[in-house]
């Protein structure tokens, strides 16, 4: 799986929480408020999208209909793989430590993060 531009993860994440097939129009709706795009210009990005597997174009109809092809959990969860292992060296305790120093999370956020870690821990011993 490649890797989404800026631009692109827009765009996927409109698709994404359609949930249902787009027109480019409709899409370029979404994104008004981000991005000043020409249709010609989300086109382009639609076809690079297609090259790189990321979405489907129906072209059956009068207009072209756009589907993710790959999930959003799949996405972010591979990223997420890809990012830890990078810049943390696979070590989420680093991570979260860097996060609560850099002030990017606080005393109730790794509250919240002891509460799932417990949750987790049950429900697989369940298992």
């Amino acid at each position: 799986m490649k890797k989404l531009g800026e631009a692109e993860f827009e765009i996927m994440q409109v698709i994404w929480s359609a949930n249902r097939p787009l027109k480019a129009n409709s899409i370029l709706e979404e994104l008004k408020e981000k991005r000043k795009w020409a249709l010609s210009t989300l086109m382009s990005s639609l076809s690079r999208l297609e090259k790189k597997g990321f979405i489907n174009i129906d072209r059956t109809k009068r207009y072209n209909l756009y589907t993710a092809v790959v999930s959003e959990e799949d996405y972010k969860s591979k990223e997420s793989r890809t990012f830890l292992k990078k810049i943390y060296n696979n070590s989420l305790p680093s991570l979260v430590v860097n996060l609560y120093n850099s002030k990017a999370i606080d005393d109730e956020d790794l509250s919240e993060l002891k509460e799932l870690i417990e949750k987790i821990g049950k429900d697989e011993s369940n298992d």
